[in-house]
């Protein structure tokens, strides 16, 4: 058996749907007999230098024998997969076991038409990782010197590519386990390959609108009218069999009809009819689709089929699709201009990218950054995100020069640890606002296919912060904050100043902002407004400049009370000139504006510096809400520019060593059923990964006891083996100190009594740990977030107060010591009280070593350490329970694959 699989049994799990360079898709999956004719055609359709440079000869055609040999393989010796675009095989690699069972020959042809756009390197990735699964190391090759593409494809995978020159043949060999560099080579052609393909989506040439309609109020003829009125730079193509003229322009039958290219269809048909058109704008050559059409949920499980169908018919055609049951897309970029979606009017152009799932989450998100004034530089609408998801636009957004700032409100998760990786590379450069409701992955919206969640409900909060993510609840939050990151500088640290003309109301956001961690540096509650605009307005103008002048002021708050003859205009535009002049962030509060002609909420006076960056002056009604908005990108900022870390391989780790114990273990494990480790089995696993458990020793008789302390050596401890009773001290679970054979017999006596009430027999004896804090760690496999690693020190702080910090792996040095230090509890391990602060240092070591393990092997469905004893030199671990059992796989993997 091999991945739960017999030999020769189609491996169903390694097919993928690929993003190629140019932002195109195609299908990768295992080569089956059926593509013998398939395959001979790509070779007959090959120039004669490729068929040399990969048979080292040239034949016109293959042999019945050699179709014969290159279709039927077993998935675990013989290898090879297909890359497939509509029916045509793109692209062949496959791999050949060698004598040495750990290693294999590699080997791969490449259609002359799509040499070039990266089907090679994803052919690499995927056969890497099946190799690995099949318990191959390495990977060699025979290449011509002259065949420089296949050469480059080696080089730059990232691999230790070691090469030499044998007969005339480049002879090339290298370990297939990921590396840094390979991951790194790996993320950087997903990232190029999938901003690409949404760039063809938000920037398209030309847009042919399927299903436009000439009835008023129709979804067809609302999407033809707002992309013509919205100014959009290419040609327009309505699509409706029954009309002649669509919106003053010819109307086509078919996509076939129309004479120019067609980058965006945009659809909306009914159900039963979006196949046929997938395979009319497959013939056609469109790039990609905008599905409107929904309904897709209310038809169960035959729904989201058909809905898989169409995605699965798109992609093997080389189509992205945005939807179904999308708003559409906006793109404000002057050059393009486009608004193929509901919005009755193009939204304001500004540095702000939206992302949205449903359509009536677009819906509110489009209405608050208008009433916000908050501009936007594109808005994508997903749908059902059956395809295109928030990875693809952050994937975009961070190389699109016109966006600043990103605002996604998610419902669902498809691929979190991708989403963790995007959003916190991304978020480097720029911020990133995630509104999302607090049972978001615990449950799934209508027509969202995808995993849920049986982890902890604070650990998608933990990813989220430990990726650098603004988390927020609402759309209206979103764009309180969006409006400061759009248009303001980020802070440089909490230094506040507080500037009023009413000494309560100052007295009230200086209070706020020390609740949410700002140090209130300046508070002037004297800036006088009565004296008329001409006195104002400078007094005004002079006591932002002081406050802004103070080097430990670092963003501010101007909150002013209604004024006879000012209105907000005037005093937001004295402020901003101030502030843009300072270079610091300031936002202002104008509450008690109740007249719907004066503006108290949102963006004002918005330009541009001398840069040429945007800037405005954010406003709002509500000082609680400034307080937030600004705290929020205070924290922003600081994760920003603090150091950020590195993940650290532990030192004297036996990853293959663990490998093989858990593939042992597993050997009798079926389906979806779990192994609990007996005790010296689990400690031999984390032993592997450098973690001593402290021995113990279960016993029947006083007499077995006594022997194994004296074995052990006094003074020992006395425990029930009774997972609810081995800790509690208080119920006579627990006798410490039992110094020696009269003690330990006397305790053993005392304690079977005590025990009697809860039916508990069962005892064991173990070596006394230093003393210290008794702290839990326990690491799950979760089927949506994949690895989860959570700390708590032990005790009510976790039994009673779900007091728990959580963490993804990897983990980085910083993310490692954030993870000790999060728990409210977790003071009692810096100097509590007058105890002495812990060994820190060993603490994170010890978390490190598990989150590595965890991270190594998804097998490991649930490891707990509770409790290890923190001291002041180190940390000893008392008791550890594991559950091995297979996974699924996860989410993320060393291979490029789309979600499905």
């Amino acid at each position: 058996m091999v991945d739960g699989r017999k030999p020769g049994e189609y491996p169903s799990h390694w097919e993928a749907d690929v993003v190629l360079r140019n932002g195109s898709t195609a299908h990768l999956r295992p080569i089956q007999p059926a593509d013998a004719d398939n395959l001979q055609k790509m070779h007959r359709g090959q120039s004669e230098a490729s068929v040399y440079m990969r048979y080292f000869t040239y034949k016109s055609s293959l042999t019945a024998k050699e179709l014969k040999r290159f279709t039927e393989v077993n998935h675990v010796d013989r290898v090879a997969f297909v890359v497939i675009r509509g029916e045509d095989i793109i692209g062949v690699g496959r791999y050949d076991r060698l004598e040495d069972p750990t290693d294999a020959e590699v080997a791969f042809n490449i259609s002359d038409a799509y040499q070039g756009m990266g089907v090679g390197s994803i052919l690499l990735e995927h056969l890497a990782a099946a190799a690995r699964e099949n318990d191959i190391e390495r990977f060699s090759a025979e290449v011509l010197p002259e065949n420089r593409k296949m050469l480059t494809v080696f080089a730059e995978a990232g691999y230790a590519v070691k090469r030499h020159f044998d007969e005339g043949v480049v002879m090339l060999e290298f370990p297939i386990d990921p590396t840094e560099k390979s991951r790194a080579v790996m993320e950087s052609r997903e990232h190029r390959a999938e901003a690409k393909s949404l760039a063809g989506l938000l920037a398209p040439a030309s847009i042919a609108v399927i299903g436009a309609s000439r009835e008023w109020g129709t979804i067809g003829h609302t999407l033809l009218h707002n992309i013509i009125e919205g100014g959009f730079t290419g040609p327009v193509y309505g699509v409706n069999p029954q009309a002649f003229e669509l919106g003053g322009m010819r109307s086509y039958g078919t996509v076939a009809e129309i004479p120019g290219p067609i980058d965006l269809a945009v659809v909306a048909v009914p159900q039963e009819q979006i196949h046929p058109v997938i395979t009319q704008c497959a013939h056609a050559g469109v790039k990609g689709l905008l599905i409107a059409t929904g309904g897709f949920e209310k038809d169960g499980e035959a729904g989201l089929a058909r809905q898989r169908e169409l995605v699965r018919l798109a992609r093997g055609n080389g189509m992205r699709v945005i939807g179904p049951a999308s708003l559409g897309l906006v793109n404000t970029d002057p050059a393009t201009s486009m608004n193929a979606s509901m919005a009755p009017v193009m939204p304001k152009h500004g540095t702000v990218g939206l992302f949205s799932q449903s359509a009536a989450i677009g819906v509110l998100l489009y209405a608050a950054s208008v009433r916000r004034g908050v501009g936007v530089s594109s808005i994508v609408s997903a749908g059902n995100r059956a395809d295109v998801s928030g990875n693809d636009a952050m994937q975009f957004w961070e190389d699109d020069p016109g966006t600043r700032a990103v605002g996604l409100y998610l419902e669902s998760f498809g691929n979190p640890r991708k989403f963790s990786r995007i959003a916190r590379r991304l978020s480097h450069s720029k911020p990133v606002i995630v509104a999302k409701s607090d049972v978001m992955g615990l449950r799934l919206p209508p027509g969202h296919a995808v995993r849920t969640t049986q982890a902890p409900t604070a650990a998608v909060d933990a990813m989220l912060r430990q990726s650098g993510v603004i988390r927020v609840r609402t759309n209206e939050e979103l764009m309180e904050i969006a409006q400061v990151v759009a248009a303001q500088p980020l802070p440089a640290g909490n230094g506040l100043a507080v500037l009023s003309n009413s000494a309560a109301l100052a007295s009230v956001v200086a209070d706020s902002a020390e609740q949410n961690h700002l140090d209130v540096v300046v508070s002037d509650a004297e800036v006088a407004l009565e004296d008329g605009q001409s006195r104002a307005l400078p007094q005004l103008a002079a006591a932002l400049e002081r406050a802004l002048s103070n080097t430990r002021v670092h963003c501010a708050i101007v909150t002013l009370l209604p004024t006879v003859g000012l209105g907000t205009a005037v005093l937001a535009a004295c402020i901003r000139e101030v502030a843009e002049a300072a270079g610091k962030t300031v936002v202002a509060v104008f509450p008690g504006i109740i007249e719907a002609t004066s503006r108290a909420d949102g963006l004002i006076d918005a330009g541009t510096d001398p840069e040429g960056r945007a800037y405005g002056l954010p406003c709002y009604s509500s000082p609680g809400v400034a307080v937030n908005a600004l705290a929020a990108v205070v924290r922003y900022a600081t994760w920003r520019s603090r150091e950020q870390g590195e993940v650290m391989e532990p030192e004297g780790i036996n990853v293959p060593a663990a490998a093989d114990f858990i593939e042992d273990a597993l050997a009798t494990v079926q389906g979806v059923d779990l192994l609990r480790l007996p005790k010296a089995k689990a400690a031999q696993l984390l032993g592997h990964y450098g973690i001593q458990v402290l021995e113990s020793a279960r016993f029947d008789t006083t007499e077995e006891a006594v022997a194994a302390a004296t074995r052990l050596g006094f003074p020992v401890a006395l425990k029930a083996r009774d997972e609810h009773l081995r800790h509690r001290l208080d119920l006579g679970g627990v006798r410490l100190n039992i110094t020696d054979e009269a003690a330990l017999r006397s305790n053993i006596g005392h304690m079977r009594e005590v025990l009697a009430s809860y039916s508990s027999k069962d005892l064991e004896v173990q070596s006394m740990a230093p003393a210290g804090q008794g702290c839990v760690i326990r690491a799950v496999e979760d089927p949506l977030l994949g690895p989860v690693v959570s700390f708590g020190l032990a005790g009510d702080a976790v039994n009673l107060l779900d007091d728990w910090a959580h963490g993804i792996p990897p983990l980085t040095n910083t993310d490692l010591s954030d993870l000790v230090g999060t728990p409210r509890a977790a003071a009692r391990l810096r100097g509590y009280q007058g105890l002495p602060s812990v060994d820190l240092g060993a603490l994170e070591d010890l978390l490190n070593r598990v989150a590595t393990l965890k991270d190594n092997h998804p097998e490991v469905s649930l490891l707990e350490i509770n409790p290890v004893m923190a001291t002041t030199n180190g940390t000893t671990v008392l008791a550890v329970e594991i559950w091995l059992g297979n996974p699924e796989h996860r989410t993320d993997s060393a291979r490029r694959a789309m979600s499905h």
